[in-house]
């Protein structure tokens, strides 16, 4: 069961302000008690404990303000260069997933898919506050590019690669390295569950 060593009266308001309802606790121990997406918050006077199937959305709004390191990744998919085409993105921390997705994006390239799960994926890390990302995906073409060992001729994927650079430059370290697809295999499932449903 995580706990963070926190005021619960902060980590209340953080909660309230991220729209999640605050009832009373059910002992004299319990300051608070929050629900959220499967998972239970209860404050005691000086940390709040954490439990549930799925705590990792409560602790991440818990520590939105402490920044912290997550590990982020990515994968686009399209079939047919271009084709139907969808994302799929996922960022982890010790304590396991704290967001990912997957959903079609229309018609478009492989590699233009690649960069758009890559700027979804990095959305969500600065939504949540992390300082730092760890940034982990199949495409060999965009981590160099991002990186700037390979150029970027083509318009579409200079502007994508713009906007990824902008949200890398937000956080205060990053990192981008280009790992194995069975390295990446969330990212891929959701691009391919996506692609599968529509």
């Amino acid at each position: 069961m995580p706990s963070i060593e926190c005021d619960p009266g902060v980590a209340r308001e953080r909660l309230e302000s991220a729209g999640v309802d605050i009832d009373a606790g059910n002992t004299d121990y319990e300051r608070w008690r929050a629900e959220h997406a499967g998972a239970t918050a209860v404050a005691y006077d000086d940390k709040v404990v954490v439990q549930g199937s799925r705590p990792t959305d409560l602790l991440a709004i818990l520590r939105s303000d402490d920044g912290g390191r997550a590990h982020v990744y990515f994968d686009g998919a399209s079939r047919g260069n271009p084709g139907p085409a969808a994302i799929g993105w996922v960022v982890v921390t010790s304590d396991g997933i704290v967001a990912e997705g997957g959903e079609r994006i229309g018609e478009t390239t492989n590699n233009r898919a690649e960069y758009e799960a890559l700027v979804r994926a990095l959305e969500a890390a600065r939504k949540y506050g992390f300082d730092a990302v760890d940034v982990r995906g199949d495409s060999e073409l965009v981590a160099k590019q991002i990186r700037g060992e390979y150029d970027t001729n083509n318009p579409e994927l200079r502007e994508r690669r713009v906007r990824a650079r902008e949200l890398l430059d937000s956080f205060d370290r990053w990192s981008i390295e280009h790992v194995p697809r069975a390295v990446n295999d969330r990212a891929d499932s959701l691009a391919n569950e996506a692609l599968d449903d529509g």
